[in-house]
């Protein structure tokens, strides 16, 4: 399945979590799936899968997201990988990014986690840093508010009614990276002034 790529939008399982920042990466996976009209459908692989195309003749999109917890990304991102025959360099991951102002997307292939448990589980599961990585700012917590509690709370109202756009920009980015190229995305998505 070599025009196939994988993208897995990161975040926690259940009604608790399916608002809150560190669940951005499943929220823009959502927008992706709707442009495809795509449904997310259970998967061997302790997943839900939904698969689309680019465009008529384009490449495969296979959407991922794990039934599991964030910090245990790995084992289904690596099985998904197996499963579907796709190397690490057709991996695009969508997650929060604490060291992003909020309503920023950034894009990198490889690199650190800076922290990002879900990142470093995907690395340590997959022998390699070296997937790509649509990151969503989320900003960095008020004064001294623990960043794990940060993360695992909703969206204040005025970042609510800016969401939107920020997932869309994700899904964008997502979309721009398989069809263009990462530096051709880079160039597109961070020169943007808002």
């Amino acid at each position: 399945m070599s025009d196939a790529w994988l993208i897995v939008g990161l975040g926690n399982p259940g009604p608790k979590y399916e608002t809150t920042r560190h669940n951005v990466g499943q929220m823009a996976l959502d927008v992706l799936a709707d442009r495809l009209g795509a449904r997310f459908a259970s998967h061997r692989t302790n997943s839900r899968v939904a698969e689309g195309f680019l465009r008529p003749g384009g490449p495969k999109l296979i959407l991922a997201k794990s039934n599991g917890y964030m910090n245990t990304s790995g084992g289904p991102v690596s099985a998904l990988a197996k499963y579907f025959d796709v190397p690490a360099d057709r991996i695009v991951v969508l997650h929060d990014e604490l060291d992003l102002p909020f309503d920023s997307v950034k894009l990198k292939q490889g690199g650190g986690h800076g922290g990002h448990n879900g990142l470093r589980d995907i690395a340590k599961a997959l022998g390699t840093p070296e997937f790509l990585r649509v990151r969503i700012g989320i900003g960095r917590p008020p004064g001294q508010q623990d960043p794990a509690d940060f993360v695992l709370r909703p969206f204040g109202t005025s970042e609510r009614s800016e969401l939107g756009v920020l997932l869309e920009d994700a899904a964008d980015a997502a979309e721009s990276l398989v069809s263009e190229g990462l530096t051709a995305a880079q160039q597109r998505f961070h020169g943007r002034a808002r």
